[in-house]
């Protein structure tokens, strides 16, 4: 009796040494949850789709993604601040929304709430028409804002959003006043475009460019120099307003997640990232690679933060 009792703790001891030692290839044994901040269709949510069928390669595991709009993704991304850090619950995020919500409200979540895994894309932002809008030009467009103040509405995805900042920033540039109005996402905001019911969408290019000389017409990109996926398109700077605004969207995960978990996401965005056929899709989503790791992306941020409270404390783009 006594020999069986030694034996089955030798057991015992072996199996707990063996569990502890397991490497990171344990994880993950289920589904991975990919939280968007906004509603389907928009580029945010087409970039996470094509994301998450690369990443299940990597991985091992399903990707589901689940589309949380509201509140210019600040519910979505308290969401994931709040879950538990397990690797099984992450975001795709957008700067400048990332940033500058903390900034403007009390968003239930600040920049300290996340491990940053990797910043993927770019999509600058844009100002695009109906086809058969009277504002064939930017300069058209800036002349009635300016002879009607507040008479022409402009869309964005949200307050906050990279939409909505290229707006504040417009408006300090030629001193007009456009009529906002915010939308859960960027499908909701097309279709309102093409109804007539808003007049100027602010739509990132990589939204639009699908659209561009059939039922709408893009008037200026927000890009230092035009984007290579836009080369028709002018920049604002081209037209004489120094705008230059940019959607980037990464991937983060709640603060706290295990090490190895950690890394384990890091390589494998990684790998996405330099994936031709990735890189294939984003390109026919007119969306530019703008790959990040993590560390040197949560740095490039500190910076991102820092411009846009110079921005809020200049010109606050909430009253």
């Amino acid at each position: 009796m006594l020999l069986m009792s030694k034996t089955l703790a030798r057991a015992a001891l072996s199996v707990a040494g063996l569990c502890a030692a397991l490497p990171a290839w344990a994880w993950p044994d289920r589904p991975i949850e990919l939280v968007v901040g906004f509603a389907p269709g928009g580029g945010t949510d087409l970039t996470a789709r094509a994301l998450a069928v690369f990443l299940e390669k990597e991985l091992g595991t399903t990707v589901v993604v689940q589309n949380k709009p509201g509140a210019s993704s600040a519910i979505a991304l308290s969401y994931v601040a709040r879950a538990k850090p397990d690797g099984y619950t992450l975001a795709m995020t957008n700067m400048p929304g990332l940033v500058s919500l903390p900034i403007e409200r009390q968003a239930g979540f600040t920049g300290d709430d996340f491990t940053y895994l990797a910043n993927l894309v770019r999509d600058p932002s844009a100002f695009s028409v109906a086809s058969d809008s009277p504002y064939k030009t930017l300069q058209a467009l800036i002349a009635a804002a300016k002879e009607r103040p507040d008479a022409v509405s402009y869309g964005s995805t949200g307050v906050g959003t990279d939409d909505h900042l290229a707006l504040v920033l417009f408006q300090a540039q030629t001193g007009t006043k456009l009529n906002h109005v915010p939308y859960n996402g960027a499908g909701p905001l097309r279709s309102s475009v093409l109804g007539g019911h808003t007049v100027i969408g602010g739509l990132n290019l990589g939204e639009v460019m699908p659209y561009n000389g059939k039922n709408m017409r893009v008037l200026a990109q927000a890009s230092e120099k035009r984007s290579p996926l836009g080369p028709d398109v002018p920049t604002f700077k081209e037209l004489g307003v120094n705008l230059v605004f940019a959607s980037e969207r990464g991937i983060v995960g709640p603060k706290g997640l295990p090490a190895d978990v950690s890394e384990k996401l890091r390589q494998a965005l990684g790998k996405v990232a330099a994936n031709p056929a990735f890189q294939t899709q984003m390109k026919q989503q007119f969306t530019e690679m703008d790959y990040v790791d993590g560390p040197q992306w949560q740095e490039r941020l500190k910076g991102d933060d820092a411009r846009l409270r110079q921005i809020w404390a200049q010109t606050p783009w909430v009253e």
